[in-house]
Parts: C-alpha cells; structure tokens; sequence
C-alpha cells in the first residue's frame, strides 16, 4: 500500500530554520510530481513547492520563494522540504503529496493522489 510520512515539523523562532522529510513507501514513485502543500486554521489548503521525482526543475509559490528549497533522494525514495528564514505566517500543517499524472497542474490539490498525514510547524517567539 502506497504510503507518504512527514517528519521533522516543529517549533521554530521567527528566522529560523526547519527540514521536513517525506519518506515514500508501498510503490516507487519514480515518475511521479512530488509536492508540498500546507494548511493554516481556518484556511484552505495552499501549494508550497514541487517537484518531479526524476527531474530537476521545482517550482515554489510566490510566498516561500528565495526561502525554500524542495529536493529529493531517489535512493531512500525520501522528499525534503528545507526551509528558512521562517516567519508567523509560515505555521501551518505541512502535507507531502504525490501526482501521477503530470499533464495536472502542480500548483492544484486535486492533481494529487496521494497525501501524508501533515507534520506541524509552528513559527513564534
């Protein structure tokens, strides 16, 4: 069974740096879009970044651009997500997503099949 599990979400003072790790499991996403999405309470959930999971073009939204980097280690078949200089408005619960079809747009959470369970990571001092 396909599965996706975030870690290293945390709390961080404002500046700060955080890693968030995606290990992949049940199936080799080897042509898949990978994706960081997250979600602020009482808000939608919002694209962060992605990226092919054999490629080596990522794309970031506007907010997080300059301050996050995506990567991936197709070996351990793990996705990170480093980030820094974390500001407030950066907690959220953070989600790894996987996209098989990638004619989808990957800014969209319905262009992704399969979700994590969302690691928390909150921004205060």
């Amino acid at each position: 069974q396909e599965k996706l599990v975030e870690s290293g979400g945390g709390l961080v003072q404002p500046g700060g740096s955080l890693r968030l790790s995606c290990a992949a499991s049940g199936r080799t996403f080897s042509n898949a879009r990978m994706g960081w999405f997250r979600q602020a309470p009482g808000k939608e959930r919002e694209f962060v970044s992605a990226i092919t999971w054999t490629g080596t073009i990522a794309y970031y939204a506007d907010s997080v651009k300059g301050r996050f980097a995506i990567y991936r280690d197709p070996v351990n078949n793990t996705l990170y997500l480093q980030m820094k200089i974390l500001q407030p408005e950066d907690t959220a619960v953070y989600y790894c997503a996987a996209g098989i079809d990638l004619y989808k747009p990957y800014a969209t959470v319905t262009s992704y099949d399969y979700w994590g369970q969302g690691t928390q990571v909150t921004v205060s001092s």
